[in-house]
């Protein structure tokens, strides 16, 4: 069993859902020497989270984007911890729905993800910065 790790850092984005598959497979060249496994993406924030979803039409990241702002709202007036800015809570719930880790199975030193999935970064904030992701992968 091999087992590689590294760290990589994501240039900040504006608030909604980023397909982050290329910078991940750009960045993590250990994923060749895998015949079959699995890559964990970590990211190593409260305020961002990660999932896998459609990537070809951008229009689904629009929805998603719509859909957790009403779920979640900003304005929402029962919050306690504000202190961070309007956006911040929200993230954080935001974060715990959607996770803060995917798994994808690596076949032949590849993503094996389905021809329309992709890895999205859902950034929160409305200015969260750079973010941290760890990548694992693991296998023979």
């Amino acid at each position: 069993m091999k087992t590689f790790q590294k760290e990589i850092l994501l240039p900040a984005y504006r608030r909604g859902f980023h397909l982050i598959t290329r910078p991940i497979v750009d960045n993590f060249q250990e994923l060749k020497k895998i015949e079959k496994g699995w890559l964990q993406v970590w990211i190593k924030h409260t305020s961002a989270g990660l999932t896998i979803n459609e990537n070809a039409d951008p229009s689904v990241r629009v929805d998603f984007e719509t859909f957790t702002n009403y779920l979640v709202p900003d304005d929402y007036p029962h919050f306690i911890h504000t202190m961070e800015g309007p956006d911040d809570m929200p993230a954080h719930l935001k974060s715990s729905i959607f996770g803060v880790s995917v798994q994808i199975p690596v076949t032949r030193g590849k993503l094996n993800l389905g021809i329309w999935q992709g890895i999205y970064l859902g950034e929160f904030r409305n200015h969260g910065g750079e973010r941290s992701l760890v990548l694992t992968v693991m296998g023979e």
